[in-house]
């Protein structure tokens, strides 16, 4: 028997949901990242696109082990002399949460385009919300 080889998959997206409430941000970063590069599947093939997409919701409730709140700190160059912004983890958090997740994931994915399937929203379902998805990851 030779070796496998999978087929490229073509249709739709399948969507996976992930809750960030109560989980610890690289542990969640780290579930997302697998799935987005398909090591979750049987059929796992390096250079096959594997159609899977993430949505987390609750980006806001992501728990950080430690000290990190105050610690980590985030960096973004502004292209100006002198323009090195830096804010702590705690500040991202409070006013733009999906990105503490989205960096966390980007850095565990590989520098192609599998980030395309990665969707972040920041509130929470509530018992009146009209479509809610069907199973979680």
């Amino acid at each position: 028997m030779g070796t496998f080889f999978a087929k490229p998959r073509r249709g739709k997206v399948r969507w996976r949901l992930l809750d960030a409430q109560g989980r610890v941000l690289g542990r969640l970063a780290a579930r997302a990242a697998r799935i987005l590069m398909g090591k979750h599947s049987p059929d796992y093939t390096p250079y096959v696109e594997h159609r899977d997409g993430i949505i987390i919701i609750n980006a806001e409730k992501v728990s950080l082990t430690g000290k990190k709140l105050d610690e980590k700190v985030y960096r973004h160059y502004t292209g100006y002399p002198g323009g090195l912004k830096e804010v702590t983890a705690r500040q991202v958090l409070a006013t733009r949460p999906e990105r503490v997740i989205r960096d966390a994931i980007l850095g565990m994915l590989p520098k192609n385009r599998r980030d395309n399937n990665l969707w972040m929203m920041s509130f929470s379902f509530g018992p009146q919300a009209v479509e809610r998805p069907r199973w979680r990851a």
